[in-house]
């Protein structure tokens, strides 16, 4: 893969990298599928998550319509500190899925003020048909510190998202399924559809279409994204 046209490139690690920094002790590679398949198999060194994979308030499994949001300060320092996250450590999430639960893992870690965190490309697929050290050894307990610090930033509330509701220079990207952002599938919500304005690019769009799922070309992605409006001078809230 090339970096070439990309604003951060330092978001993404590649296979070979992280292969070569394996031995690191500051690195924590944590694995984002769920937590049985982590026991299966896993990068070596890597660290499994219990938690469900999008991080949700502790009671999300009992009751995901009244606690949808991100876990709290507590609840997010108590999970990082567990499987040895700590301030001065650096962070590489992978998953099985396209990057789509490392991504979640590498938003909520932004998003409590550790910046220091990497989506490795291609994830478990790419590093595992590539042959790279393989285990089903859990890493020994480590002492951690995790100190949240949230970033009200990252996140649009449901009060701003609506006043912004039609705003010209404001552009809510749906990047949900195409059955979701269509109506046709509710996923058993009480309510179908999409915030009005809103344009349309499901999550697939952004990887390649095989089964590592690598992200695609910088020039690729903003050609994309041009033709549906948003820009980088707009303002883009996604969802």
């Amino acid at each position: 893969m090339t970096t070439e046209g990309y604003a951060n490139p330092e978001l993404l690690v590649e296979t070979d990298w992280l292969e070569e920094h394996l031995n690191d002790p500051n690195i924590r590679i944590v694995d984002c599928d769920p937590f049985d398949a982590y026991g299966r198999a896993h990068i070596r060194g890597a660290r499994g998550i219990r938690v469900h994979h999008y991080i949700k308030q502790v009671e999300y499994d009992s009751d995901p319509r009244k606690y949808p949001l991100v876990a709290p300060p507590d609840r997010v320092k108590e999970v990082m500190e567990d499987i040895g996250i700590g301030d001065g450590n650096l962070v590489i999430a992978y998953d099985s899925n396209g990057s789509l639960w490392a991504a979640r893992l590498w938003w909520v870690l932004i998003h409590y003020g550790h910046t220091n965190v990497k989506v490795l490309n291609g994830g478990w697929k790419k590093w595992y048909d590539e042959g790279r050290p393989t285990s089903i050894d859990r890493p020994a307990p480590a002492e951690s510190t995790f100190t949240p610090k949230s970033n009200p930033d990252l996140l649009c509330t449901l009060d701003y998202g609506v006043s912004k509701v039609g705003s010209s220079d404001v552009v809510y990207l749906d990047v949900r399924s195409d059955g979701e952002w269509d109506g046709t599938n509710a996923r058993g919500n009480n309510r179908a559809g999409r915030i009005p304005g809103s344009v349309h690019l499901e999550w697939l769009n952004f990887v390649t279409d095989d089964k590592h799922q690598t992200i695609k070309p910088a020039s690729e992605l903003r050609a994309m994204l041009e033709a549906v409006g948003a820009t980088p001078e707009k303002e883009v809230v996604t969802y």
